[in-house]
């Protein structure tokens, strides 16, 4: 199941940790602080207890959240030139 991770995390070095760990899970950024790709349940479990060990600061948080691929069939990401509509990991740009 397609996997996105938000993050909002203070510490440079800490956040940088959380990005190789999540590179490491096969994630691609989509965002300065987001990410995302295939996780199955139990990767996706094993994660979300791993990315507590990068939170130092008090509002530091890390959101792992499961989208099924009818909901990623109604993201839309919109941008300067148009919208893009996500399938899957295919991006397609819509004036």
């Amino acid at each position: 199941m397609q996997t996105l991770v938000i993050y909002d995390v203070h510490d440079d070095a800490q956040r940088e940790g959380l990005r190789e760990h999540l590179r490491e899970y096969g994630l691609r950024r989509v965002q300065y602080s987001g990410f995302l790709g295939e996780l199955n349940g139990h990767d996706r479990l094993v994660l979300a207890k791993e990315v507590g060990r990068f939170l130092a600061a008090e509002n530091d948080s890390v959101y792992v959240v499961p989208l099924c691929d009818r909901c990623m069939k109604t993201v839309k990401v919109v941008v300067s030139s148009g919208e893009v509509h996500m399938t899957n990991s295919e991006v397609d740009v819509v004036p």
